[in-house]
């Protein structure tokens, strides 16, 4: 029987409320333990036994647990007006829009939420101090268990990177000043990289985008490195200069407990040569970019929004880092 107005409201209706696990989902697999980009890691309301009556108490316990998900994912609903002994419980013809609603913003990653901390730097490996090729780093942000991980992120959790030139190139045609400026630039437009639930963002604009692939959050990722961004400076000549951002899994949402995120800076500029004072045999690669340091922090949820556990990380690690 639908449940719809004029109707009996059967025990397996507020069954579904609350345990449906299948859409349209219940609040225990909306805020819940869930599976795959459904729960927060809330813990579940009872279910009723067939031919029980359901009473106020229990209305409560659903329009609870409701007003927590959504005080959390920051959405509006309006069916969960408090219910006491001996009332009459009518058809709420609301409640069915406002579930959907609720797993609609947890599914999304909860971006309406504020109820989140940000951490200081966690992971900042430097280049060598100077180099003209490449600084490559990946850095790894681990969690206890694969829930944990999938909460974190259903919840608004968030990983954010970032680049910065933290000692000067030296001087030569088209290096030094010139070369750390360009990537001064390039990492503004990069500015905090930020891998989301379902998508990424950043925080700078501007340069070129050589690769967009912020549509991409950690439940797109794989167990092979997939490019969220590349920025290329948009300049001559060091428009060959590029920061790329990419991000993998250790294994498939649901098992996998780390997020791997590789940045590569690559110096394209480097068959430009000397024409004054060179000669034949010297260095043409003389310049140098100076020291550059790539970042790692965590955006993790917290308790402000309304919900008993907060999420974040258990460890972090620099995986690797090179220069050439």
């Amino acid at each position: 029987m639908a449940y719809s107005a004029g109707d009996t409201i059967l025990d397996d209706e507020y069954n579904n409320f609350a345990g449906s696990t299948s859409d349209p989902f219940g609040i225990n697999h909306i805020s819940g333990t869930g599976s795959a980009q459904y729960g927060l890691g809330e813990s579940s309301i009872a279910t009723v036994n067939p031919g029980d009556t359901i009473n106020a108490s229990q209305w409560n316990a659903l329009f609870a647990a409701m007003n927590t998900c959504a005080s959390h994912t920051g959405i509006s609903i309006t069916s969960t007006s408090t219910k006491s002994a001996g009332d009459t419980i009518a058809i709420i013809s609301a409640l069915t829009t406002d579930l959907a609603s609720l797993a609609a913003a947890v599914a999304g990653g909860s971006t309406g939420t504020s109820a989140t901390t940000t951490s200081s730097v966690l992971q900042n490996p430097s280049s060598s101090s100077t180099w003209n090729n490449s600084f490559t780093t990946e850095m790894s942000v681990t969690f206890a268990n694969a829930n944990k991980m999938r909460h974190f992120f259903n919840a608004g959790g968030k990983i954010r990177v970032s680049s910065a030139v933290t000692g000067s190139g030296l001087a030569g045609d088209g290096g030094g000043p010139g070369m750390d400026a360009s990537w001064t630039a390039i990492y503004a437009a990069l500015g905090n990289l930020d891998i989301g639930s379902q998508a990424s963002t950043r925080s700078g604009s501007g340069e070129t985008l050589t690769t967009n692939g912020l549509a991409n959050g950690f439940h797109d990722l794989g167990t092979g490195y997939t490019e969220i961004i590349k920025i290329s400076d948009d300049t001559y000549p060091y428009a060959s200069n590029n920061i790329s951002v990419q991000a993998k899994l250790d294994a498939a949402v649901g098992s996998a407990v780390t997020i791997t995120v590789k940045m590569v800076a690559t110096d394209g500029t480097s068959n430009f040569t000397y024409t004054g004072g060179n000669t034949e045999g010297s260095d043409s690669q003389s310049y140098r970019n100076g020291q550059h340091q790539h970042r790692l922090s965590a955006i993790s949820t917290t308790t402000g929004g309304g919900l008993a556990n907060a999420h974040t990380y258990s460890s972090t690690a620099t995986v690797s880092n090179s220069t050439s």
